[in-house]
Parts: C-alpha cells; sequence; structure tokens
C-alpha cells in the first residue's frame, strides 16, 4: 500500500461534523433546535455525536435523526445511512428485544460514543454551566464587610446600653448627721406663747363661723337681668337717624288721565328655519360637526315626507344626497336650487341659510324645470289651507 504524506486538511469529516456546521450556519445552540423540534437537546448532541446508546427507545432514532436532517436543510435519508455507517447503528423489528425501552441502571456513568460521556450530565459542555461549590459562591471581600457591620452595630448598642444604665443610676451618699423633720416644727410656737397670756380673755371664732360668714348667701331663685334689654327695645323706625321726616298734608289733586293710541304689534312668527324639501325619492344623510348622524333616510317617501327642517346647532351640520337634482331647500318663503345635477351626489352641502342663500340661486317655479317643485308647492299651499290653526 503507498503511503503518502498528508497535507493539513487532509482529515476526516464526520457526520457530526457536518451537522454542526449546519447548525453553527443557522446560529442555533441545541436548546433552540430543542425548543423548535420538540427533541431532547441530548438527544441532537447524541445524533452528532453518532451515539445510538444515548437514546432510551432505539426505534425513535431513525425519526429523530431524518427530522434533525431536514431541520439543517440535508438529505434526510442519507444522513441516516452515513449515522448507520459510523455508529454501527441498525434498524431492529419492532417486536424485537432491541427495539425495546432501554433501562438505564443506576451505576456510574458510562462512556458514550467518541466524543466521550453524556454531554447534559458532563459539566465540560459549553451551553451547559458545571456545578459550583458552596464555597465558591463566597466572596472573601463581602465577609469582611459584614464582620465590621456586624462590629459597628455590636459597638453602638453597647455604648447606648452604657449610657442609658449611666444615666438611670441612682448613687446615695452617707451623712454624718441625720436629717431631721421640719414638719414638726411650728414656726408660730414662739409668738403664741408670749401673746397667749394677753389673749386669754378673748374668745377667737371657729373655723365653722369662719366658713358660714365667707360663704355667699344662697338664693332660693336666681335673678336673671337681660343684658340686651334696652337695646332690643328700641324700633330704629321711630328714633334715630333712621325715622323718616314727617311730611306736610298734602291734599289730592285730580289725576287726569291721556288715552294713547295703540301701537301696532307684530304678531305673524318669522319664519327662520331652513328646510330641505325632495320632489322625487332621494337618499340623504345629514351630519353634525362633532360626526353624528341627524337624519338618515329617504325623503319624499310616504313614511318620510317631502321637508326635513334642519335643526339649529351651534355649527351647521352638512348634507349628502343622491339623486341632488330633485333636492331644493326653503327658507324665507323661497327656494333655493337644485342641489346638484341630476343623477349626481351632491357631498359636504353646509345647512346655514348664509350658505345656501350664497351658492344657490332662487328657483324659478315658473321655469319648466321646476315643474316637479311647482307641483309640490302648490299640494303644500292646499294642505296648508285645509288644515286648521290650533
Amino acid at each position: 500500500m503507498e503511503v503518502r504524506p498528508k497535507g493539513f486538511d487532509d482529515y476526516e469529516v464526520r457526520l457530526g461534523d457536518v451537522m454542526r456546521g449546519e447548525r453553527a450556519t443557522k446560529g442555533k445552540s441545541l436548546l433552540d433546535v430543542q425548543r423548535e423540534l420538540r427533541i431532547k437537546a441530548n438527544y441532537i448532541a447524541a445524533i452528532e455525536n453518532a451515539d445510538p446508546d444515548a437514546f432510551d427507545t432505539p426505534g425513535f432514532i431513525a425519526g429523530y435523526v431524518r427530522s434533525y436532517a431536514r431541520y439543517l436543510g440535508m438529505d434526510p435519508d442519507e444522513t441516516f445511512e452515513t449515522f448507520c455507517k459510523e455508529s454501527g447503528f441498525s434498524v431492529a423489528h419492532g417486536m424485537s428485544a432491541q427495539a425495546s425501552v432501554v433501562k438505564k441502571g443506576g451505576g456510574d456513568l458510562p462512556a458514550r460514543g467518541p466524543m466521550g460521556r453524556d454531554p447534559f450530565i458532563s459539566p465540560n459542555t459549553p451551553y451547559l454551566p458545571g456545578r459550583e461549590s458552596v464555597l465558591s459562591q463566597i466572596e472573601p471581600r463581602a465577609i469582611g464587610s459584614s464582620l465590621v457591620l456586624l462590629a459597628l452595630i455590636g459597638g453602638i448598642g453597647y455604648g447606648g446600653w452604657s449610657v442609658l444604665n449611666k444615666i438611670q443610676q441612682v448613687q446615695v451618699a452617707p451623712v454624718e448627721q441625720a436629717p431631721m423633720v421640719l414638719a414638726d416644727l411650728d414656726p408660730l410656737a414662739a409668738i403664741r406663747s408670749d401673746t397667749d397670756e394677753d389673749l386669754d380673755g378673748l374668745e377667737t371664732p371657729g373655723a365653722e363661723a369662719l366658713d358660714r360668714l365667707y360663704r355667699p348667701q344662697a338664693l332660693d331663685v336666681p335673678v336673671l337681668v337681660a343684658r340686651d334689654a334696652p337695646i332690643s327695645t328700641l324700633d330704629p323706625r321711630t328714633v334715630g337717624t333712621f325715622r323718616p321726616p314727617e311730611l306736610p298734608e298734602v291734599a289730592m289733586a285730580e289725576v287726569h288721565t291721556v288715552e294713547r293710541t295703540p301701537l301696532p304689534q307684530v304678531v305673524e312668527k318669522v319664519d327662520t328655519a331652513l328646510r330641505i324639501v325632495a320632489v322625487e325619492p332621494a337618499w340623504m344623510r345629514v351630519t353634525a360637526a362633532d360626526g353624528s348622524v341627524i337624519f338618515e333616510g329617504t325623503l319624499g317617501t310616504v313614511e318620510n315626507g317631502n321637508v326635513f327642517e334642519v335643526p339649529l346647532t351651534e355649527e351647521p351640520p352638512q348634507l349628502r344626497a343622491g339623486a341632488s337634482g330633485s333636492v331644493y331647500f326653503s327658507m324665507d318663503g323661497q327656494h333655493y336650487g337644485p342641489v346638484g345635477k341630476p343623477g349626481t351626489v351632491a357631498k359636504g352641502v353646509i345647512l346655514s341659510k348664509d350658505a345656501v342663500a350664497e351658492n344657490y340661486a332662487v328657483a324659478d317655479l315658473a321655469s319648466e324645470d321646476n315643474s316637479a317643485l311647482r307641483r309640490l308647492v302648490a299640494e303644500l299651499q292646499t294642505q296648508a289651507t285645509e288644515t286648521p290653526d290650533e
């Protein structure tokens, strides 16, 4: 056999290297693949390591390998064939013992494929950090800071306790002479001894007599004196500044009234309303300034009539009318219009008397174009004369 030297790129490319390269190209980790394919991450690692012993059920190995190959964009059948060659795995019959669930013992950790032990149990895996000891989580500087804080708290507590005991401590100093009770000494004893001889013939009143002397006299009925009585009895209309002056008596003269002709009164009501008149059925919608719909329907029908009176609002509403050639305006006893040409839709028509008078001319009832309006006006006048006023 010819032996030739190998170059730097002469190495065997295994299935796991290709899969890891494709996974790295997608920027996915084993946990990302587990979340997207619903396959355990240790199974994905076992497929890349060509380790069939990591699977609990060998019957699922073929499906796992093919699913992972499709996820990486590789040929599923060719990938599974390569996996079987590298790992020595063979598909077993469904009823055979090899296809059953493998019960793993709880002994030592067995070797897993050519890459070593199980990647999820091994602490040297790049995607699962190993367990740290308890001592490695303790920071020496934190221990020193805690000790200093505890010492400071203990010092402050001890100092406060010492000061409190010092303040509350009572010291008794012994004296050579016992104190005398001054309450037993009468300061007037000397004076009484000198004047008792001069006052022997006088009778001093007792305590009860002095008490009756200085005690106020008891009244059977209390005496009430109104403090505001003099003021409340005054009438400002009879005395003081508010008293009206006395007027001399004056004879009443006869009063002559002058009859004046009554001024004429305007009894006719001024028509300030703006009305929409439809000579033929026409759909229309009257919208307020805030967007709310005041009226929407077909005017010129039996249900809605031919006339709609526009309500008076702070901001004038707007009209959208279909068949605008049949729609007119009525105000101040005259008719204006039509709103538009026959068969057209009028949009954004401002419903105010000033806008109507400015944008539309007075309709000529004698014209043939306004014959329908002339007939409708005649009918409305006839109905108004036949209906009695209340």
